[in-house]
């Protein structure tokens, strides 16, 4: 239902303009407070409503949205267990006909108000973590089973429509999902799961700084890559993934984030076709809805809108270019380089990022562009301690839980990207510059 506050809307829409977000997938669409389908007087009843205007808003600034199939209406319930405040019900369906009929009526509301074509570029995603007992109380084979109905009766309504999942936590299932699809000819036509920094060593702390320390550099990277070779030649979408998977981690607030952000996507370039941030906005509310702006929560805006290193991150990636300079050459044990053009731009990204607890130190960087044209001017624009950090701001002013309307704007302020002259030679085809790198930051130099 947070899909309904206005807050959270213009945020999104904020993301569509300003990073160029496409789409956008969310838990519970299914669930009971959304009002989807219950039952009353014996009888079952389906509504719509809440549904269209959350896709009529998404479809009307220009997303689209990644319909993630959750959670079980109790209605169709075969249990009572729920995951988080909001009481999404994880037990299997009673009886599978139901939740089929339930799939149908949903997929054929949608093409009756948005057409097929429009519908047939959505993605339908089967359920959220199955693989993990805090989402789906049934075993493997119940959501197997579970998925060739949904993709059946998908199909059923139209072959257009696109059906995928096992959407499982850690890369888990992935061959056993595969096989399952082949031996018993149900459709898929794209493969997601998620994978958080953190994964691999949640037995090792009970700190998550504790935990990312023990995993080692590049581990997101090396995921994808494993998962890719599964997929084979069927899309593979990362529809969950952040710098750790706790939603009250302190450096989802810090420039850490955007250096890690800014390393991950850029090497998930040509592995993975979509890697889909989780999430967007601290407006969320799976554990308690928090009031303190700065809680390090998910998001990549606060409560209040204030956009934190990692959106700056998203903002650089954005604008970097779509043409990419290879080779580049040069290598640091934390010090990672880009470069991309863009008509008369080129942008070098540097990212200076290593795990916590890590050797990382402030790095001189000598830039050389050899064949490039005189430059007009040459600019640096930096996410660091000192740049680009709305949370430092915060604690110098006293960590203040409830904003006024000056104390908001001076954040704002802080949060913002300041583009400055970067001194540089020429000399015979040649560009030179040079800068410091940060620890835990990301500089982006343009040269036009």
């Amino acid at each position: 239902m947070l899909a309904l506050r206005a807050d959270w809307q213009e945020q999104i829409r904020r993301c569509q303009r300003e990073l160029g977000f496409q789409r956008v997938r969310f838990h519970g669409l299914l669930s009971d407070d959304v009002g989807t389908l219950v039952r009353h007087n014996d009888q079952l009843l389906y509504s719509f409503y809440n549904v269209e205007r959350i896709w009529d808003y998404l479809l009307g600034i220009g997303m689209r949205p990644f319909v993630e199939l959750s959670f079980m209406p109790t209605a169709l319930a075969s249990g009572r267990t729920s995951v988080f405040k909001y009481a999404g019900n994880v037990t299997p369906p009673k009886k599978i006909d139901q939740w089929a009929d339930l799939v149908r009526r949903l997929a054929l509301h949608a093409v009756d108000r948005y057409g097929i074509a429009e519908v047939s570029a959505w993605n339908f995603e089967v359920w959220n973590e199955p693989n993990l007992k805090a989402f789906w109380r049934g075993s493997q084979k119940d959501y197997f089973d579970m998925y060739a109905a949904t993709g059946r009766t998908l199909k059923g309504v139209d072959a257009s429509l696109r059906v995928g999942g096992p959407s499982t936590s850690e890369n888990a299932w992935l061959d056993a999902f595969l096989c399952f699809v082949h031996r018993r000819k149900a459709p898929v036509d794209f493969i997601t799961t998620h994978y958080y920094p953190d994964d691999p060593t949640k037995d090792v702390s009970e700190t998550t700084e504790g935990r990312l320390a023990a995993g080692r550099r590049g581990i997101l990277r090396e995921k994808a890559a494993s998962a890719r070779a599964l997929a084979g030649g069927l899309p593979l979408y990362y529809t969950e993934w952040n710098t750790s998977s706790n939603q009250r981690d302190p450096l989802h607030d810090e420039p850490y984030a955007a250096a890690f952000v800014c390393k991950t996507l850029m090497e998930a370039d040509g592995v993975a076709d979509a890697y889909s941030f989780w999430t967007f906005t601290d407006i969320f509310e799976e554990a308690y809805f928090p009031s303190a702006p700065f809680h390090g929560g998910f998001g990549l805006l606060t409560l209040h809108g204030i956009a934190k290193p990692a959106y700056r991150g998203f903002e650089f990636l954005h604008q970097l270019g779509h043409e990419l300079v290879i080779p580049v050459d040069g290598l640091h044990p934390t010090v990672d380089c880009w470069v991309a053009t863009e008509n008369t731009r080129t942008n070098v990204l540097l990212i200076n990022h290593a795990l916590p607890r890590h050797e990382i130190e402030t790095v001189r960087a000598r830039l050389r562009l050899d064949s490039a044209r005189p430059p007009t001017r040459v600019t640096l624009t930096r996410i660091d301690d000192e740049h680009a950090n709305p949370k430092r701001a915060w604690l110098e002013m006293g960590s203040p839980e409830y904003l006024s309307d000056k104390e908001l704007s001076l954040l704002h302020d802080a949060s913002a990207l300041v583009r400055e002259p970067l001194a540089s030679g020429f000399d015979d085809g040649t560009l030179t510059c040079e800068l410091t790198v940060p620890p835990h930051s990301v500089a982006l130099v343009t040269i036009e």
